[in-house]
């Protein structure tokens, strides 16, 4: 026998018999995927309007608050019945608040110092009340919401014979009279 075939014959078993122990390997696992970026979360939703009371707690301060801008007394300067810009300011928070609050009324009381006669002061007074009056309907109030009265010298915020006293009586005070439970305190 020639030895080429043995040898191709024997070539050829020996392939089968290792194909055959061969142990499969099993194959790569596929890479992952690449993980997907998280779902953006949603916006959180936005805080309520700072205007708004929260509470009945927050309502009735922001009443309160307005309710005091609305009585907060406005100061002239000595035998002045001109408003200062303090004065503007102050009336100026007054407009809010009466224009959105329907049904309210106030009474502006003018008063003055000691010095001066009786009656040049009930005149002087008349004038300081006329003059917020004036400035509060420029700007929208109505007429019918505002009166006002003079009581000159006669009721002194603070007693006595110096300029620290005289410049808290020279001095506009605003009353509610009407209307006070309809105070719109988101106006301000």
């Amino acid at each position: 026998m020639n030895a080429r075939p043995l040898y191709a014959v024997a070539t050829i078993a020996a392939l089968f018999a290792l194909g055959a122990c061969h142990k499969k390997v099993a194959p790569a696992p596929a890479p992952a995927p690449a993980p997907e970026p998280p779902a953006a979360a949603p916006a959180p939703p936005p805080p309520p309007p700072a205007a708004a009371p929260t509470t009945n707690e927050d309502a009735m301060r922001a009443r309160d608050a307005a309710r005091a801008s609305l009585t907060a007394a406005i100061y002239f300067d000595y035998d002045s019945d001109a408003l200062t810009d303090a004065s503007r300011a102050s009336l100026d928070a007054k407009v809010g608040i009466l224009n959105a609050s329907s049904g309210v009324k106030v009474r502006v009381a003018g008063n003055t110092d000691e010095r001066g006669s009786d009656e040049y002061n009930l005149a002087l007074g008349q004038r300081r009340a006329a003059a917020a009056k004036r400035y509060l309907t420029q700007h929208g109030v109505a007429d019918a919401a505002i009166d006002i009265i003079s009581y000159g010298e006669e009721r002194p915020a603070v007693d006595g014979h110096d300029e620290a006293a005289w410049s808290k009586n020279r001095r506009d005070e605003f009353e509610i009279t009407a209307g006070a439970d309809a105070l719109n305190p988101a106006a301000q």
